[in-house]
């Protein structure tokens, strides 16, 4: 049921310029480490000297107030800016709001009361009711491209879509992990207007609209902080994309949890996905934000947090994060569709039926065990805490995503990884166990356009990137040889993105879609009104790639049990007649006939590559 939210009041914030009124704007800039004079330089005014503020000017002791400078300047919405340091270089604002074309080039003021909602009833939709479609806004044509998309993305049966990083980031073509703007919607998707009427058209649809938000590092190009804001950064704890930033400082933290602030009130945003947490090294910084968020909006707006940690820290999941993402779950299943085992693959490689039920009916695989791909003969890395405790929509589950995509040489979808048939079942697992789903654009369609890695960077940091990438996939034996590896796709070339833009599957669109809209449907209609009291009820392995699983639904669902038998192997396999579903209403079967072999007098054989689905009634 949707509640009427009346429209929050336009936000001071501490970080980013303020209209002050329609011709003046205050201008802020935290600079701790900066030496000598900072001047605020606005197209067509003469430049201003940006001073230490007063007490009415920025909030704060005075030891606080000294690290700031501001300034006030006779602009309005429109105006362009940067900050000119002591040695004469001009830098753009690190809460830039919008930029005139790119990370470099100026930063712009905006009024973000100027656009008008359509939506202000909206309040969001409950966690249990999400069922993700993750997109790459330049692949779908920019923010206008992504909301001509959306009638398709809701007919399927999705709830909601998650866009992969809009920070501003080096070019027009990239993952958005290179951000170094993270206030500023990159402006070759858009304008900032542009966002906000993408939402609001979702919110038409009833669909929720989540933000991929990265927290753990900055892009290397564009990246502005060390010349005068150096505590930005931690000298003392690396991360693959150089130092960490340092939660320590409270301004740092301040400035990404009122970024969080930021995308939720001014753009309506109904979630965000919080990065590669992992690499945050103060992580009770995540729990504090959380607790902020959830203060700010309280009842009035359902607002849904979601985490990717490679630490499979559970303990984030009790209160602060309604869920993490499943690579458990991923890469056990992927072993079991591809038989790849290289790289992290390697974690999952040894009895991954095992794992599989250990991840239907307890979410992590990994809570606490030795890790074969993180150790080392110097070291032994233990990874993951206990997740038994969790319901299962702190879960989210996925058979794709950018990441399991696009890391790839060249960027395969499962459809042309698995066999077709395996394929739908692991499909049918997904969607109809009570773990949130979650799709990639094009796995609707059945697409098997690649997904690759892509950059838009200058001459020099291209070929750096590029000669990177090739050294990242040189221990793998496939690319050992160096002409193998010069086989790879150049991220810089323009046609890298061109062919990363997903068409559906050649032949059968029409097959692949009517499985998720059926799947996705029947979840909404048997699923949603008692996924928020699931609880599971066990997971066995039945076969070399077959389980069985489990669920109870709430008391509302009158004792009924979800029961999922799943086989992703090449033979059939024989179910012990205690594993047999017992009287109760088949919902789904991936192979015609299949169920007839499950019930509790028949033969117990289930075939292979096979998913069926029961609803069980309690006797």
């Amino acid at each position: 049921m949707i509640r009427p939210v009346a429209a929050p009041a336009q936000t001071v914030w501490r970080f980013g310029p303020q209209l002050l009124d329609s011709d003046r704007t205050r201008f802020r800039l935290w600079a701790p480490d900066a030496e000598g004079e900072i001047t605020l330089e606005v197209e067509g005014l003469e430049p201003l000297a940006m001073h230490v503020p007063n007490a009415e000017e920025h909030p704060g002791d005075d030891a606080e107030r000294a690290s700031w400078r501001v300034a006030e300047a006779a602009c309005g919405a429109g105006a362009r800016y940067l900050f000119r340091l002591a040695d004469g270089s001009l830098v753009p604002d690190p809460a830039s709001r919008l930029q005139g074309n790119d990370i470099h080039d100026p930063s712009v003021v905006v009024d973000p009361q100027r656009y008008v909602w359509r939506n202000t009833q909206w309040a969001g939709r409950p966690w249990h009711e999400t069922i993700l479609y993750e997109l790459h806004v330049g692949a779908l044509g920019g923010f206008r491209g992504v909301m001509a998309h959306l009638p398709a993305i809701a007919a399927h049966g999705f709830t909601a879509i998650e866009l992969m990083p809009v920070a501003d980031f080096p070019g027009a073509n990239n993952w958005g992990y290179d951000g170094v703007l993270p206030y500023a919607p990159d402006a070759s998707y858009g304008s900032p207007d542009d966002l906000r009427a993408l939402i609001d058209a979702a919110h038409d649809l009833g669909l929720m609209v989540f933000l991929d938000v990265v927290y753990n590092h900055f892009g290397p190009d564009g990246n502005y902080l060390n010349a005068y804001a150096r505590r930005f950064f931690r000298t003392d704890v690396p991360t693959p994309w150089g130092s960490a930033i340092d939660f320590r400082e409270p301004e740092v933290r301040r400035f990404f949890t009122e970024n969080a602030l930021y995308w939720l009130t001014e753009f309506r945003f109904d979630g965000l996905r919080f990065d590669a947490v992992h690499a945050i090294a103060d992580p009770d910084w995540l729990d504090q934000t959380a607790l902020i968020l959830r203060t700010q909006f309280g009842p009035a707006r359902q607002i849904h947090l979601i985490l990717e940690n490679e630490h499979n820290a559970a303990h984030h999941l009790v209160s602060s994060f309604d869920a993490q993402w499943n690579d458990d779950g991923h890469n056990v299943l992927h072993v079991l569709l591809t038989g790849e085992h290289d790289g992290y693959y390697a974690d999952f490689a040894e009895h991954p039926a095992q794992g599989l039920a250990r991840v239907l009916s307890q979410g992590f695989i990994y809570q606490g065990q030795v890790s074969k791909h993180l150790s080392s003969a110097e070291r032994t890395v233990q990874r993951g805490e206990p997740s038994a405790h969790l319901p299962p929509t702190s879960f989210v589950l996925f058979l794709q995503n950018h990441d399991q995509i696009g890391n790839r040489a060249f960027g395969e979808r499962l459809t042309l990884l698995a066999m077709r048939e395996a394929l739908r079942a692991a499909i049918a697992l997904q969607l109809l166990c009570p773990q949130i789903p979650l799709c990639f654009m094009g796995e609707e369609t059945g697409s098997t356009t690649p997904f690759l890695f892509f950059t838009q960077h200058g001459p020099e940091l291209a070929d750096a990137v590029r000669e990177g990438r090739r050294r990242e996939f040189a221990r793998f034996p496939s690319f050992a040889d160096a002409q193998a590896r010069e086989k790879i796709p150049d991220p810089n070339h323009p046609n890298t993105f061109l062919s990363s833009v997903p068409q559906p599957a050649k032949s059968d669109t029409q097959s692949w879609s009517e499985l998720y809209r059926t799947l996705l449907m029947l979840r909404q209609r048997v699923l949603f009104p008692h996924l928020a009291g699931m609880t599971s009820s066990g997971a066995s392995v039945i076969g070399p790639a077959a389980v069985a699983a489990r669920w109870q639904m709430d008391p509302a669902g009158g004792g009924q049990t979800l029961a999922l038998f799943t086989n992703l192997g090449a033979q059939a396999v024989t179910l012990d007649a205690t594993l047999r579903a017992s009287a109760g209403q088949l919902l789904f079967e991936t192979t015609q006939g299949a169920a007839k072999a499950l019930g509790p007098d028949a033969s117990g054989i289930l075939p292979a590559y096979t998913t069926v689905a029961y609803l069980e009634f309690k006797h």
